[in-house]
């Protein structure tokens, strides 16, 4: 049996060094290239060959500076009003989201920033278990540690989920409201940031009455949102 366990230890220390090795190359790849696809995305597809068939993948990459600035103050003014000058992490918020979860018994909510969301959709599931916001926390980190905040804002404007099929602000705004991203109005904008926790039931439910308040919340803040303070003009090369 002891034997038995090493070997078991030992495999499980491989796989995760594999993994490590793997997320690490990818987050180096990713500092000049796009993504073909994420991991959330491949998820979603599998998951909807068997519930939604018709579905088809709507990604499309673009560049910084071809995204709206109205889009890039909502999401921050929604999702982490942060995101400028935190490590990855918005200590605040773990907080609140840790005294959440132990008043219902289950994790239920993450406080998870920009660079939390977007480590989770390069590389992991979808699961609320505290081992993947370990794993979600490494990887946050070795985002932070090599990647300009700049890069991180781009890739999780363009990878994130916004509805059946669609991820990135390109695809959303073409779906949405058949425009272009760099087009959108500052109402188009929020109706956008505000479906982002919850994209599949906004995209089911979008009169619900809670999405229209959130909308009316985001435009009050997006004035006051903070972007990156990098030069963003070197993704122009993209």
């Amino acid at each position: 049996m002891g034997k038995f366990l090493r070997v078991v230890i030992t495999g499980m220390i491989g796989i995760i060094l594999v993994f490590n090795a793997y997320v690490y190359g990818r987050i180096l790849m990713y500092r000049t290239l796009a993504p073909h696809r994420t991991a959330f995305m491949l998820i979603r597809s599998h998951e909807q060959e068997n519930t939604q068939p018709a579905v088809t993948l709507h990604y499309d990459w673009v560049p910084y500076y071809r995204i709206s600035l109205h889009l890039k103050k909502a999401l921050i003014a929604s999702e982490d009003s942060r995101f400028a000058t935190h490590d990855g992490f918005d200590w605040n918020g773990i907080k609140t989201a840790m005294k959440h979860n132990e008043q219902h018994h289950k994790v239920i909510a993450g406080g998870s920033t920009i660079s939390q969301q977007l480590a989770k959709n390069l590389f992991l599931t979808d699961g609320r278990h505290y081992w993947r916001k370990l794993e979600e926390a490494w990887i946050t980190s070795l985002l932070e540690a090599t990647t300009d905040k700049d890069r991180i804002f781009t890739l999780y404007l363009n990878v994130i989920e916004w509805g059946h099929g669609i991820f990135g602000a390109e695809a959303a705004s073409q779906v949405y409201f058949h425009r272009s991203a760099i087009q959108l109005s500052p109402q188009q904008a929020a109706q956008l940031a505000a479906r982002v926790p919850s994209p599949l039931y906004y995209a089911d439910n979008p009169h619900d009455k809670l999405l229209r308040r959130k909308i009316n919340i985001i435009l009050r803040r997006m004035g006051s949102a903070q972007l990156p303070e990098d030069d963003m003009s070197s993704d122009r090369s993209d």
